[in-house]
């Protein structure tokens, strides 16, 4: 039998205020500014909608977390806070202490709540009630500020849900007062007429992060690039799975991605680009990043065909040297040098945190010519090399270099050939015995964290194995 814990004397009043809400309304001017959080998220939890209108026009906080206390879109509520405002905008004389800039939809935890609350949400500390008590704007210098939505959008194919109608709408019809904000935006399917109305609605600046699962068509490649140039402060793009219907020609696909390149020019910020599946990118990598105007972060081109010109580039393109991340997953690079592979390790050797070149058919000669440059990468913390086909004898080599490599924490890489029988069969025993050796050779020098090595799908049974240091052989995948 498990004991409740009993309420807390701030859960108790709150409930006692609550218990009668004309009274509740009537003190709110006079209520401590330490009550409102916990009032509030006791209003919210028991649905005393009438209340939480009153206090939303007599929050003495810049902020308004709202949609930290959602696990899902609440229509009603979101009503309620949109009500609350509309009476408040329509008012000549604000509450005294009214302050509230921002309401935040953003379905995330914030320790806001928590903070105040003791069990819920993130954004005041005590040190932030000296700052709102002692905020200079007063309610005629706020009342000229425009109100800031903040809400992390996922548009698809379907139509907007009711949730996004209703606020969309609203803040339509009070565009001049209002600025509709989203620091993380993710465009799914084929753009529709609502994706562009939306786009339209918001503030493009306070964009950071954008992801594109889209199968584009030129026109509507050329009609989006634009709204990628207005978002100055984006941090990340992440552009998947884009395809050119087949009879584009050359000179189209040149055309419409120096449209979305050129509009790299007006980005300030960004430090993180990743393409997933973009099949129009081969042959054009250097067109796409040199108009990038600061250093990147993290790049990542995974699941593309890449020419040898776009090879060549990435060793010497300008925005590549500061690299943190280098995402090179299912890029086939059997048939290419490994020179500038070599060049770029070499360049980013002081900040290079995390490489993944899982499944690029690296054999065993193109991996040893890049050893050297690999074991200087001292800042490397995750390295994976897994479903790469390399032999036992270039594997201990591989083992002895990553060996100098104090900060790796997570290490993956491919069980031996010589695991595999003629067939292309896994060999149980003898894989593990292999990998067991490798494991032994690597705590000479150091004692690994997160050690693995992983099979290629076994051709007769279809599961691939995965050779754990702590765990042994286990089992993934299914016939």
């Amino acid at each position: 039998m498990s004991i409740q814990s009993p309420p807390r004397l701030l859960e108790l009043a709150g409930r006692r205020l609550l218990s009668n809400k004309s009274m509740a309304v009537l003190i709110l001017e006079d209520l401590p500014i330490e009550l409102f959080p916990p009032l509030f998220v006791e209003a919210f939890s028991r649905g005393h909608t009438e209340v939480l209108k009153k206090m939303v026009q007599a929050w003495p906080f810049t902020c308004l977390p709202l949609g930290a206390l959602m696990k899902k879109p609440q229509l009603e509520m979101l009503r309620v806070a949109l009500d609350g405002l509309d009476m408040l905008l329509a008012q000549q004389d604000r509450p005294r202490r009214w302050k509230l800039q921002v309401l935040d939809l953003r379905m995330v935890p914030r320790n806001f709540w928590r903070k105040w609350s003791g069990d819920m949400v993130d954004a005041c500390s005590p040190e932030d009630i000296k700052k709102n008590r002692t905020l200079k704007l007063g309610p005629a210098m706020t009342a000229k500020l425009p109100l800031k939505i903040f809400i992390d959008l996922c548009l698809t194919e379907g139509p907007l849900d009711e949730f996004l109608t209703v606020l969309f709408l609203w803040v339509t019809q009070r565009r001049d007062r209002l600025h509709l904000c989203c620091n993380r935006l993710k465009i799914f399917g084929k753009p529709t007429g609502h994706t562009r109305k939306v786009l339209r609605l918001l503030q493009l600046d306070f964009v950071k992060k954008v992801e594109v699962h889209c199968t584009w068509v030129p026109s509507t490649l050329a009609a989006y690039a634009p709204f990628l140039g207005q978002m100055r402060n984006l941090r990340k793009l992440l552009v998947s799975q884009v395809r050119m219907p087949t009879h584009t020609s050359p000179e189209k696909q040149e055309w419409l991605l120096s449209q979305l390149s050129f509009q790299f020019l007006r980005m300030d910020c960004l430090r993180k680009f990743c393409v997933d599946g973009v099949l129009l990118l081969e042959g054009h990598l250097e067109q796409v990043l040199r108009n990038l105007k600061t250093p990147l972060e993290t790049l990542s081109i995974t699941n593309c065909p890449l020419s040898d010109s776009d090879w060549n580039y990435l060793s010497r393109c300008p925005n590549t040297s500061q690299l943190r991340h280098l995402d090179l997953r299912y890029i086939k690079l059997t048939n290419f040098s490994p020179e500038p592979l070599k060049i770029l390790l070499e360049t980013v050797a002081s900040t290079l945190n995390r490489l993944d070149l899982e499944a690029c058919g690296i054999a065993d000669s193109q991996l040893q010519a890049i050893l050297p440059a690999l074991s200087r990468c001292s800042k490397l913390r995750t390295f994976c090399f897994c479903r790469n086909r390399i032999s036992m004898s270039v594997l201990r080599d591989l083992l002895c270099h990553t060996a100098r490599l104090s900060q790796l924490s997570i290490e993956l890489y491919p069980a031996p050939l010589e695991s595999y029988d003629a067939q292309g069969a896994i060999h149980l025993e003898r894989c593990s015995l292999l990998c067991a050796e490798l494991i032994a050779l690597l705590k000479d020098f150091r004692q690994p964290k997160v050690l693995i090595f992983d099979t290629v799908p076994c051709p007769q049974c279809g599961h691939m194995f995965i050779y754990n240091q702590d765990a042994g052989v286990t089992l993934e995948g299914s016939p």
